[in-house]
């Protein structure tokens, strides 16, 4: 069986994935793939020209949600979607909170702003408009998040699931613009991010990042 994640490991989404491959012992090889410049028949593996595709064998999977679901069939354990299906659907709603929530406003707003697209263009970092968005449009939805963890472990049993993975892919981004959910303000979402991020998983895919593009990284106390 031969499985290549393709894709850049700075996007939340290629990241999210590279941690289910890890969780569930899976070999595979990555494929880097810039998507604002990306090879000229990119459009043949990913039809909206996005990240991340997979390969498996000859086949090919996109969508980082459809990929993640595929894996847990072809590999089962460690199950990342709950048996129960509430539990799954709760776990598979909030995967989609931090892909359609948290990633639109992290990336654009703070992470490009702050750290991409300086490294790209040699331009300052907007430190304005990122701050007009961690003040405004962040809180919400850091909010949130913290209330449903309330006091467990995982947002969803007493497991990893797909619901935690994605939530703690695209804080790698906040933390490398130098933002951490705040410990007083939202103290289960500050401890959840320190305990995942410590991860094995993560922290494999982390340390090559941060040696890169980690000038802003901000450590958990």
């Amino acid at each position: 069986m031969s499985l290549t994640l393709i894709g850049s490991p700075i996007s939340p989404f290629v990241r999210k994935i590279n941690i289910v491959l890890l969780e569930k012992g899976l070999d595979f090889e990555a494929e880097p793939v810039n998507p604002f410049s990306p090879p000229d028949d990119f459009r043949e593996t990913s039809p909206l020209g996005k990240i991340p595709a997979f390969r498996h064998d000859d086949r090919i999977v996109n969508d980082s949600s459809v990929i993640a679901r595929y894996l847990d069939r072809i590999e089962p354990n460690p199950a990342l979607y709950p048996s129960d299906p509430f539990e799954a659907a709760r776990a598979e709603w909030i995967e989609e909170f931090a892909d359609g929530g948290l990633v639109p406003v992290i990336g654009p707003g703070i992470f490009q702003a702050l750290v991409l697209r300086p490294m790209m263009t040699g331009a300052e970092p907007d430190e304005e408009g990122a701050q007009k968005v961690i003040d405004q449009d962040l809180p919400p939805l850091l909010g949130y998040l913290d209330d449903q963890l309330a006091d467990g472990e995982f947002f969803v049993g007493d497991s990893l699931s797909i619901a935690d993975i994605g939530v703690a892919s695209p804080l790698v981004n906040l933390r490398l613009a130098g933002v951490v959910p705040d410990r007083d303000r939202w103290p289960a979402l500050h401890a959840f991010t320190k305990r995942m991020h410590a991860r094995d998983s993560f922290q494999a895919v982390i340390s090559p990042i941060t040696r890169g593009i980690g000038k802003r990284w901000v450590d958990l106390n």
